[in-house]
């Protein structure tokens, strides 16, 4: 615990099993308190590895419900287990682990109530592997969200993320897709609710064994981003109503 609030680490896995323990081995145990992995369907031994070296709680999907979908099984758990920071790690070893203590005691310690770990800041993402045409992509998306949602982060694409129980509670992430786009509905969610985010410099890296959409999906993803934009966008200006910024009550 920290400053006697519950820190649970989530873990959305699909075909995790090569770089898991990996992952598992850098959790600062001595902070975090429980870990709960959920299993997508996964066409390996994901759920069976993640019970043998001893995560406490695993989530198995039967069939696949998609990154976004995966996430929601994870919160509401993490929740109903009384989680008062709740930090997303990708099990494919992409993000260090390293970086919990520092997310943590930003939130422990009521600085901000969200904490991205950005690959953007510093100088690193390309030498750390990130294909040319993401990067741009990522710097693209990340100006035009930046001007129409009316906050100012160095991106909103990293899968790295810590949040207090009280933006998971306020924000209806239940209703968001279930696909990659649920990270960018969560964080225009996050934005319009008013909460303040926080970033910390995370290394970036890209291996084989690293999940990574290909450009297809990548695609896909960039025009829901947009999408997600232009609806802030006009919800801030009062010529929507979106159900994605309703509270969870309403």
């Amino acid at each position: 615990m920290y400053k006697n609030k519950k820190v649970i680490v989530v873990l959305p896995a699909y075909n995790a099993a090569l770089t898991l323990e990996q992952t598992y081995a850098e959790i600062p145990f001595d902070l975090v308190d429980e870990i709960i992995l959920c299993d997508d369907a996964s066409k390996d031994n994901t759920s069976q590895l993640a019970k043998t070296i001893g995560i406490q709680h695993v989530i198995v999907h039967e069939e696949n419900k998609g990154y976004g979908g995966n996430q929601k099984s994870l919160y509401n758990k993490a929740l109903a287990l009384g989680g008062d920071i709740v930090i997303m790690l990708h099990p494919d070893y992409q993000y260090t682990p390293k970086l919990i203590p520092a997310m943590v005691n930003i939130i422990g310690d009521d600085l901000y109530p969200v904490v991205l770990g950005s690959r953007i800041l510093g100088v690193g993402a390309l030498n750390g592997g990130m294909p040319l045409y993401k990067y741009i992509a990522n710097r693209f998306l990340t100006l035009f969200q930046n001007l129409l949602i009316g906050y100012k982060l160095s991106e909103y694409h990293t899968g790295y993320r810590a949040f207090s129980k009280e933006v998971l509670e306020r924000i209806n992430y239940n209703i968001n897709n279930d696909d990659f786009v649920f990270d960018n509905e969560m964080l225009s969610q996050i934005i319009f609710a008013g909460f303040h985010i926080g970033e910390v410099t995370c290394p970036t890296k890209y291996f084989e064994e690293a999940s990574s959409i290909n450009f297809r999906r990548s695609s896909k993803y960039g025009l829901g981003v947009l999408r997600v934009s232009i609806v802030h966008f006009l919800q801030r200006i009062g010529l929507a109503n979106s159900k994605l910024y309703r509270k969870k009550n309403a």
